[in-house]
């Protein structure tokens, strides 16, 4: 088992919660604290739609077009003030977005209010992931971005995510390389140079390496069963990077396979195998 993904129960980190909680009213201000998730926000969802439209050809031919989240139970893990969750919501899933942290989820409430179309498909519960395990349902897909690498004890935490997947359903992560370039990008210059993200925000050693999260869910979970680690078969789990473009302010989901784009941000999927126990 890698180091950074070792075992233990609790994953609240209250030093961390309190500090995005303090942060809490800017999570809708596309120019303050959380610009950075809003530029990603919509690649990051083009990564979540691209890969159930793939996975879903693989079972019978769909047309481009096919409203692919509609109508599924989708879990945002962490939502923060609810960018991610408003946007599943839009596209047709019935989402619930939790949180550790009780004024994410009053500012996320309070923005989801000012659209009474989102009524019907949105909800948000005030509540660690782990609290879920204890209720029956499941969910057909588990979202949550940029979160593994505040919690303590992710190996708990990913259990726990993986644990309330459907089997058959999937798994949406996005987070940080543990590498020299990625705590130079998001500490050095986003929170010490250019102050465009509260200092803090990010602790370098809790960042995970790609292949320490594939390698956690082959030899700990058992959803890849093949390939290598830095090249897990596409049926069963991606890596893909995700970079900033500081010309034009936005974020690039890079092509599969694409050098060094993981070695800062980047998103994971993986598959919970259809019969799991």
């Amino acid at each position: 088992m890698y180091p950074i993904l070792r075992r233990s129960v609790s994953t609240v980190n209250a030093t961390e919660i309190a500090h995005f909680s303090r942060l809490s009213s800017q999570w809708w201000d596309e120019k303050g604290e959380f610009s950075f998730l809003h530029q990603m926000n919509p690649v990051r969802m083009r990564f979540i739609r691209e890969k159930l439209l793939e996975t879903a050809r693989d079972e019978e031919p769909l047309l481009p077009d096919v409203p692919v989240l509609k109508d599924l139970d989708v879990l945002d893990v962490g939502c923060g003030g609810g960018l991610l969750s408003e946007s599943l919501a839009r596209l047709g899933a019935n989402t619930l977005g939790i949180d550790a942290s009780e004024s994410n989820i009053s500012i996320a409430q309070l923005h989801a209010a000012q659209d009474s179309g989102l009524s019907t498909r949105l909800s948000y519960l005030h509540t660690p992931a782990e609290v879920l395990l204890q209720q029956p349902k499941r969910y057909d897909v588990v979202c949550s971005m940029e979160v593994v690498e505040h919690v303590d004890n992710p190996s708990t935490f990913l259990r726990t995510c993986a644990e309330l997947v459907k089997p058959g359903g999937h798994l949406f992560l996005s987070t940080i390389s543990r590498t020299p370039l990625a705590y130079f990008l998001t500490i050095f210059l986003a929170e010490d140079v250019l102050g465009k993200v509260s200092k803090g925000t990010h602790t370098h050693s809790k960042f995970i390496l790609p292949e320490e999260l594939v390698g956690f869910f082959r030899k700990d979970l058992g959803w890849v069963t093949s390939g290598r680690d830095h090249d897990p078969p596409r049926t069963q789990a991606e890596v893909r990077g995700l970079v900033y473009n500081p010309l034009s302010s936005n974020w690039i989901l890079a092509p599969r396979g694409a050098w060094g784009a993981t070695a800062a941000n980047y998103v994971f999927w993986a598959r919970k195998p259809s019969i799991y126990k």
